[in-house]
């Protein structure tokens, strides 16, 4: 092969940009965690979980909790402020190749976010309608409330914003505006936390174990929906891409097919 077609298909900028490496990683990392999480119920839910004035609810229950509460907010402020303090000054000026390559790690974070959604809308979240069909709960910290609400919704919560800081602080096309898909693909599910509040001082003053349908629950639901924001986020993603992934002298064509 000549030189001169080496050197081209060298330039090529969409070459090596999916980290394979780091796609498996993520996703057996979250993996193990939701299974660890999942295999911690199985053990203690049913002798350690189903009286909150036993002391050993206190002891596998409350302890968890708080423990969860201590690694959200130590990644919290340890991923959210790393991300705000390493950001690109001179975002407006990366090459189109970085550029490039920066969209792919962003969507190392998409990947993140929507598999811990995945597992703490579908699989826990049915759970504990399950959990509560056959219990009635003396606490708002079920066993199933305490991996739910107060840990899988941190989490996604917690990778969700990282995607956006990122966004925002490395990619001219969301530092430069504000983008609404994404804004409503992470504050929507992030909301849902908040919602958590009224729907346990609901459940206070009226018997609904566990009846999706009532009113109590359709916040759930609406802002559930939001995450399919993700469809205009991608829109806005593909086009851009399109442009940068284009070689160099390549022809660019407008013509109305």
């Amino acid at each position: 092969m000549p030189s001169t077609e080496i050197t081209e298909l060298s330039s090529d900028p969409t070459k090596n940009l999916i980290n394979v490496k780091a796609v498996i990683f993520i996703i057996l990392g979250i993996l193990c965690v939701m299974v660890a999480w999942r295999v911690y119920q199985q053990v203690y839910a049913w002798d350690m979980g189903m009286d909150s004035f036993e002391p050993e609810f206190q002891t596998y229950w409350m302890n968890l909790l708080y423990a969860q509460w201590i690694i959200e907010f130590i990644l919290a402020s340890t991923i959210w402020s790393y991300l705000l303090k390493t950001r690109d000054k001179n975002v407006f000026n990366i090459s189109p190749a970085e550029e490039l390559r920066r969209y792919f790690t962003l969507f190392l974070w998409l990947l993140s976010y929507t598999w811990i959604v995945y597992w703490a809308a579908s699989f826990f979240a049915e759970q504990d309608a399950s959990w509560h069909q056959v219990t009635v709960r003396d606490t708002d910290f079920t066993p199933s409330h305490i991996v739910l609400f107060y840990g899988t919704f941190p989490a996604y919560i917690i990778a969700g914003v990282s995607s956006f800081l990122y966004a925002r602080t490395r990619l001219p096309q969301f530092a430069d505006n504000i983008s609404i898909p994404f804004v409503i693909l992470i504050v929507g599910p992030f909301m849902i936390l908040p919602n958590v509040g009224l729907n346990e001082w609901g459940h206070t003053f009226w018997f609904m174990e566990e009846l999706f349908t009532a009113p109590l629950h359709w916040g759930f639901v609406v802002l559930g929906w939001s995450a399919l924001a993700i469809g205009g986020l991608g829109a806005q993603v593909i086009l851009r891409l399109i442009g940068l992934s284009r070689l160099a002298g390549e022809a660019e064509i407008r013509e109305n097919m």
